[in-house]
């Protein structure tokens, strides 16, 4: 069960994590000098967008609604989300791997070719969608509904029966 103090703290733990993800994304191209370093905060970004799609799904999993095993209505209301994740971790770790590839041993020159732009479209458009949903669905599973027995509950098991 996921009381208020808990969600309180796993709330600031996410939008934390979030924070450090927006935080690179604005401010890593101006550490193209220090290779190193942007290896660094791009390895670091990775791992907060994991740490976050984990987050999430143990969130899923502490819901009532998961314990009695209406994994489908979970999964069709935050289907958006959890493709979204995958997608942008997905475009994030590719990014970084495609800079860090062409940059590694030429700091001084501004390397972007056509297709290191597309994915540097996709994958900053993924990151907005990315922050709206991941904030929305944090926020929606502080619900308490989805943590106990309601009516609501009951007539949605109901409507999956038939």
């Amino acid at each position: 069960m996921l009381h208020a103090s808990n969600y309180s703290l796993v709330l600031l733990i996410q939008l934390s994590l979030l924070s450090f993800d927006l935080f690179v994304n604005s401010f890593s191209e101006l550490l193209r000098t220090e290779p190193a370093v942007q290896l660094v905060l791009f390895i670091m970004q990775d791992i907060c967008i994991l740490f976050n799609l984990i987050i999430i799904l143990l969130m899923l999993f502490n819901t009532y609604v998961f314990q009695v095993g209406l994994v489908a209505i979970l999964l069709e209301r935050f289907r958006a989300l959890l493709m979204l994740s995958t997608l942008y971790l997905t475009f994030s770790i590719i990014l970084h791997s495609w800079l860090m590839n062409l940059r590694w041993l030429n700091t001084n020159r501004f390397v972007w070719t056509d297709g290191l732009q597309v994915l540097f479209v996709f994958q900053r458009s993924a990151s907005v969608l990315y922050y709206y949903f991941y904030k929305r669905t944090s926020e929606y599973l502080g619900d308490p509904r989805l943590y106990e027995d309601s009516p609501w509950l009951r007539e949605v098991f109901a409507r999956s029966r038939q």
